[in-house]
C-alpha cells in the first residue's frame, strides 16, 4: 500500500513493528481527524506485520456498541483464545465471564485486564503479535479501560498495540492519555494534489481542482469521496458551503445512500445498526423485512458495504452517516427485524437491546426483558452494559412508580459503572416521577455513597446520616447499613468543624431500628461503635468482643449474601480489634480481607487491603514483607486509577529512621490532614520523634494522634505520648495517657493492652532508689506480656527502654543483656534508627555492636528488590507477573537485572543469597 505524504508515519509504525520483533514491546496512540489517514495507517500495518510472522488481531470501535461491555475487548481477544488455557484459573474464568464464553460471578474489570494482558503476552511468545484498535473513542467503556490497562503493562514482550484515535482531549480519548501519541497531519498542498490526480480520472480544470484542495484541508478521505460524490459540474458550487472536512466526507456517504434503491438503504441501515459483523445474521434480519440478496450489489458497487466472511464499511464515517441520516422508522424497523433474526441465534441480551430500540413510546414487556438482560450482565460483571440496559428500560416503561423504581436501579448500575454523573442524572429523573418513601430514602442514601466515593468530602457523613435517619421506619436492614457507612466515612474524613463527625453519628445511631431474629455481624459492629463513640472505648471493650467474634468464622472462600455483608466490613472490624489492642485478631482479620479481595479478584479494593496489612506487619516488625505489600498495592493503584494510600509507608519511614526516604513522616505531611490519614501521620510522625530523640516532638505529635477519630490510631498513641512526655521531662503530660492506657488495659485484657500499660507504668517511675523494684516489675512485665503477641517492633522497643533505664542507673551487665537482644532485633528487622540508638547505650556500657555490613540486595531497586523477594520465595515468573500485573517475559528481562547486580546466573543462587 502506497500512502502519499506518510514517510513519517510509515516510518513510525515500521519502527515500531521492528522494536516488537526484537522483544521490546511497544504501544503507540496515532492521532487525527477523522478521515485523516489513521484507518490506512493500520492497514499498511497489518500488510508489513503479516509477511514478517506476526499474528495480526483487529477490533474497531462501533457507536452502537459503545453500551455493550467488553464488545471491543471480544473481538481482539476471540481469535487469541487458544491460548487462554495456560491463564491462572481466577483470570481465565474473570476473561470467560467478561466475553460471555462462561457464567459466574462479575469480574473485577482490571482482573479481566490482567487476564487480557496474559492472553496477549502468551500468544507473543509463540509468535510475534500485532493488535490494531481503530476507533478507539468509540470502543465501550470497558474494552478502552483494559486496553489501556494493557498498553501501560508492556515491557518486554514481542508484541505490538497501535491504537487510533480522534484526540486524547476529549473524555474518551482520555483513556489513552500518557502513552507514547503519534499526530497525523493534514497533507501538504503538492501531496494532496497528488492524492487527487491519483483518484479523479476525468479531467478537472485547475480552478475546480484548487477549490477541491482548499476545501478538503489536507482529509485524504475528502479528497478521495469528495470528488466521487458529485458530478464535476456540481462540485464547484457545492463547494462554496463551507464545512469541516469529516462534515463534508460524512455527507458525501449520506448523500450515496440516499441515492440507491429502499431495499438497498434498507439493507445498509440493517448492517450499521448490528456491527458484529456477521452476514448470516445481517441476510435474516433483510429476510424479515422481504429484501432480496440482489439488494446488496448496487451498495458494493457504490463502495459503501462490503459482504464476505464479515460486513465491512469503507469507513467509520459510512456507518454514521448511513445511521444517523435514516429516518427514526426506519431505524427502529431494522432494529426489530435484527431482534427477530437474533432471537432464532439464541443471543438474549442482544435481542433486548435490539427490542428496545425498535420500540417508539413504552412497552412494559420489552422493558422488562431490558431489565432480564441487565441482571445477567451484572451476573457477568458488565455493569456498564445493565446500565444502558436499565436506562433504555427507564425509558420503556410506561407505569410511574415503577420506572422510577428502574430509574434507581440504572443508577446504582451507572455508579458501579465508573459514571457517577450519569448516574446523579438517573437519580433525577427518578426524583421527577412517582417515589414512596422507601424509594425517595434510597435516592438520598445513593446520592450520599456516590459523593463520598467521588470526592470524600465532610459532607458525605451527613447525607449518609440523613439517608439512615430516612430509611429507618421504612427499611431498617438498609438504615443499619447506612448508619455504619455513616459512622465509617465520619471516621475517614475526620471531625471538621461545623460539619458532622464519629461522635455525632454515633449519638444518632443510639436510636437506630432493632431487627427481628439474631442480629449479623455487622449489626454487633454497629452496636459496639456506638458505645465505643459513646460511653468510651474501655465501656464498650465487651461488646467489640462480642461484634469481633460474630466475625471470627468468616472464610474468604464462603459464599452467600450474608457472606458478602460481611466481607465488606472486615476492615472496619479489624479496626476495632486494632483498637482494644487485640493484634492477633486484628491480624486475623486483615489476612482474611486480602484473601477474600484476591478471591473476588477486586482490584479496585485490593491497594486498601494490602496497605491495612501492611499496617499491621510494620508493628509485628516484618519491615520487609510489609514494604512488599505496600509496593504491590502501589503497582495495582497504577494499575487501577486508585488513589494510593500512603499510610504503610509513612509507618516504615518512622520505623526505620531513613532520612533519605521519600515517605519520611513530616511536620507538613499528610499529618496536617483530618480523619484517619491525619491520624496515622501523627501517630507514624510520633514514633519518629521518639526514635531519633526528639522527645518534645514526639509528645506533641502524639498528642495529636491520641484525638485522631480512628480508634487503633488513639490507643497505639497512648504509648508514644508517654514516652515522649517522660523523656521530654514533661511527665505530667503523660500521666492522663497512662490512666487512660491503664483502665483499657483492665478492660481488654490482652497481652498487648497489658504489655504497653506496664511499659508506660515503667516509664513514669521515678529513677530513685526507692522505686526501682516497682520499675523493674514493671519492665519485666511489659517484656514477658509483649513476647506473648505479634508485636516484635514493640518487644524490641521494651527491651531497649528497659536496658537505658538499667543503663542509666550503673547495672552495666544487666543493661547490656537487654540492649543486645534489642539492638539485634531492631538490625534484624530494619529499624535502622532505633538499631542506632540501642547501638549508642550499648557503647556506653563498653560494648562495641558490630556494624551491619550492606545486604547483597541493596543495590536492587525497590522494585527489582520486590520481584527478587518473591522469586527468592519459590514464586514462578507466571506467579510474580500475576501479583505485579506484568507479563512473565516482562519478570524474566528484569531477573536478568537482577543476576547482573547481584553477580548470580540462577534462581537457587538468589534463594542462597537473600
Amino acid at each position: 500500500m502506497h500512502l502519499i505524504g506518510r514517510q513519517s508515519e510509515l516510518e513510525t509504525v515500521e519502527h515500531v513493528l521492528g522494536e516488537a520483533f526484537a522483544g521490546r514491546s511497544q504501544a503507540l496512540v496515532v492521532l487525527g481527524e477523522a478521515g485523516i489517514g489513521k484507518t490506512a495507517l493500520l492497514d499498511h500495518a497489518a500488510d508489513v506485520a503479516a509477511p514478517a510472522g506476526f499474528t495480526v488481531v483487529r477490533a474497531i470501535g462501533h457507536e452502537s456498541e459503545q453500551q455493550l461491555a467488553f464488545a471491543g475487548l471480544h473481538q481482539l481477544c476471540a481469535p487469541l483464545m487458544e491460548h487462554a488455557h495456560v491463564l491462572p484459573a481466577p483470570q481465565r474464568t474473570a476473561l470467560d465471564v467478561a466475553l460471555g464464553r462462561g457464567a459466574g460471578t462479575p469480574p473485577d474489570l482490571f482482573l479481566v485486564g490482567l487476564a487480557t494482558l496474559s492472553l496477549l503476552a502468551e500468544s507473543a511468545e509463540q509468535r510475534p503479535l500485532l493488535c490494531l484498535v481503530d476507533d478507539g473513542s468509540l470502543l465501550d467503556t470497558a474494552s478502552a479501560q483494559v486496553i489501556a490497562f494493557v498498553a501501560r503493562r508492556l515491557a518486554a514482550e514481542r508484541l505490538a498495540l497501535i491504537i487510533a484515535t480522534r484526540e486524547l482531549s476529549d473524555e474518551r480519548g482520555s483513556r489513552f492519555a500518557g502513552l507514547r501519541p503519534h499526530t497525523i497531519h493534514p497533507l501538504g498542498d503538492s501531496d494532496a494534489r497528488a492524492l487527487l490526480a491519483s483518484t479523479v480520472r476525468t479531467p478537472i480544470g485547475d480552478v475546480l481542482r484548487d477549490r477541491v484542495v482548499a476545501e478538503a484541508r489536507g482529509n485524504p478521505l475528502a479528497l478521495l469521496e469528495l470528488p466521487r460524490a458529485t458530478r464535476a459540474s456540481q462540485l464547484a458550487s457545492e463547494l462554496a458551503v463551507p464545512a469541516t472536512a469529516p462534515r463534508r466526507v460524512e455527507e458525501a456517504y449520506r448523500q450515496r445512500a440516499a441515492a440507491l434503491q429502499r431495499d438497498t438503504r434498507r439493507l445498509l441501515l440493517i448492517a450499521t445498526a448490528e456491527p458484529t459483523g456477521d452476514p448470516t445474521l445481517l441476510w435474516e434480519a433483510a429476510a424479515h423485512l422481504g429484501i432480496r440478496p440482489d439488494a446488496a450489489a448496487a451498495a458494493e458497487d457504490a463502495g459503501l458495504l462490503e459482504i464476505g466472511s464479515r460486513v465491512s464499511f469503507p469507513h467509520p464515517l459510512a456507518r454514521s452517516a448511513i445511521y444517523g441520516g435514516a429516518h427514526p422508522d426506519d431505524r427502529r424497523q431494522a432494529h426489530d427485524a435484527l431482534a427477530r433474526a437474533v432471537g432464532t441465534r439464541s443471543d438474549p441480551d442482544r435481542r433486548a437491546w435490539h427490542r428496545a430500540n425498535a420500540i417508539l413510546g413504552t412497552d412494559e414487556a420489552v422493558a422488562a426483558e431490558s431489565v432480564a438482560a441487565a441482571e445477567r450482565a451484572i451476573a457477568r460483571g458488565s455493569f456498564a452494559d445493565a446500565a444502558a440496559l436499565l436506562e433504555r428500560a427507564t425509558e420503556l416503561t410506561p407505569e410511574p412508580s415503577a420506572r422510577a423504581g428502574r430509574a434507581i436501579l440504572a443508577a446504582q448500575a451507572m455508579h458501579e459503572a465508573g459514571a457517577p454523573d450519569q448516574a446523579l442524572r438517573l437519580l433525577a429523573v427518578a426524583e421527577e416521577g412517582s417515589l414512596d418513601g422507601l424509594d425517595r430514602a434510597r435516592v438520598t442514601l445513593y446520592r450520599a455513597m456516590i459523593d463520598f466515593d467521588t470526592t470524600s468530602g465532610n459532607g458525605a457523613p451527613a447525607r449518609l446520616l440523613a439517608a439512615a435517619e430516612t430509611l429507618a421506619p421504612l427499611d431498617p436492614g438498609r438504615s443499619r447499613e447506612a448508619y455504619l457507612l455513616a459512622l465509617n466515612s465520619a471516621l475517614v474524613v475526620g471531625g471538621v468543624p461545623g460539619h458532622v463527625g464519629a461522635e455525632d453519628v454515633a449519638a444518632a445511631a443510639r436510636h437506630a431500628p432493632s431487627l427481628p431474629g439474631p442480629p449479623e455481624p455487622a449489626d454487633l459492629l454497629l452496636d459496639a461503635l456506638v458505645s465505643a463513640s459513646t460511653n468510651g472505648l474501655a465501656d464498650a471493650v465487651t461488646e467489640i468482643g462480642d461484634a469481633l467474634s460474630a466475625f471470627e468464622p468468616y472464610d474468604p472462600a464462603g459464599e452467600g449474601p450474608l457472606h458478602e455483608r460481611t466481607g465488606r466490613w472486615l476492615v472496619l472490624a479489624a479496626r476495632s480489634a486494632g483498637a482494644v489492642l487485640d493484634d492477633e485478631t486484628t491480624h486475623r482479620l486483615l489476612h482474611r480481607n486480602v484473601e477474600r479481595v484476591r478471591r473476588a479478584g477486586s482490584l479496585t479494593a485490593l491497594p486498601s487491603a494490602l496497605v491495612h496489612l501492611a499496617c499491621m506487619l510494620v508493628l509485628t516488625g516484618d519491615f520487609e514483607k510489609a514494604a512488599d505489600l505496600a509496593a504491590e498495592s502501589r503497582a495495582v493503584a497504577r494499575a487501577t486509577g486508585v488513589v494510593p494510600l500512603a499510610s504503610a509507608d509513612l509507618l516504615l519511614a518512622a520505623w526505620r529512621g531513613r532520612e533519605d526516604d521519600e515517605s519520611r513522616p513530616s511536620a507538613t505531611s499528610d499529618a496536617d490532614a483530618d480523619g484517619a490519614a491525619g491520624g496515622v501521620a501523627q501517630y507514624a510522625l510520633a514514633v519518629s520523634r521518639n526514635a531519633s530523640g526528639d522527645y518534645a516532638g514526639a509528645a506533641d505529635a502524639a498528642t495529636r494522634a491520641s484525638r485522631s477519630p480512628e480508634l487503633f490510631v488513639r490507643s497505639l498513641a497512648l504509648h508514644e505520648l508517654v514516652e515522649g512526655s517522660v523523656r521530654g521531662a514533661r511527665r505530667d503530660d503523660a500521666r492522663p495517657a497512662l490512666h487512660e492506657l491503664t483502665v483499657l488495659s483492665s478492660a481488654c485484657r490482652t497481652p498487648m493492652a497489658r504489655g504497653l500499660a506496664a511499659l508506660a507504668q515503667a516509664l513514669l517511675v521515678d529513677d530513685s532508689a526507692a522505686d526501682a523494684g516497682a520499675a523493674e516489675e514493671h519492665y519485666r512485665e511489659a517484656i514477658d506480656q509483649l513476647g506473648a503477641t505479634r508485636m516484635a517492633a514493640h518487644l524490641a522497643r521494651a527491651h531497649l527502654l528497659h536496658g537505658e533505664w538499667l543503663r542509666r542507673r550503673g547495672q552495666r551487665h544487666a543493661a547490656r543483656k537487654r540492649l543486645r537482644t534489642a539492638h539485634e532485633s531492631f538490625v534484624a528487622m530494619g529499624a535502622e534508627v532505633f538499631a542506632e540508638r540501642a547501638a549508642r547505650e550499648l557503647r556506653a556500657t563498653g560494648e562495641h555492636p558490630r556494624a551491619r555490613g550492606a545486604g547483597p540486595s541493596t543495590a536492587l531497586t525497590d522494585h527489582e528488590r520486590h520481584i527478587a523477594r518473591l522469586v527468592a520465595a519459590g514464586a514462578t515468573s507466571r506467579e510474580v507477573a500475576a501479583e505485579l500485573f506484568l507479563s512473565p517475559r516482562t519478570i524474566e528481562a528484569h531477573l536478568r537485572n537482577i543476576y547482573r547486580k547481584l553477580g548470580i546466573t540462577s534462581r537457587r543462587q538468589l534463594r542462597e543469597l537473600l
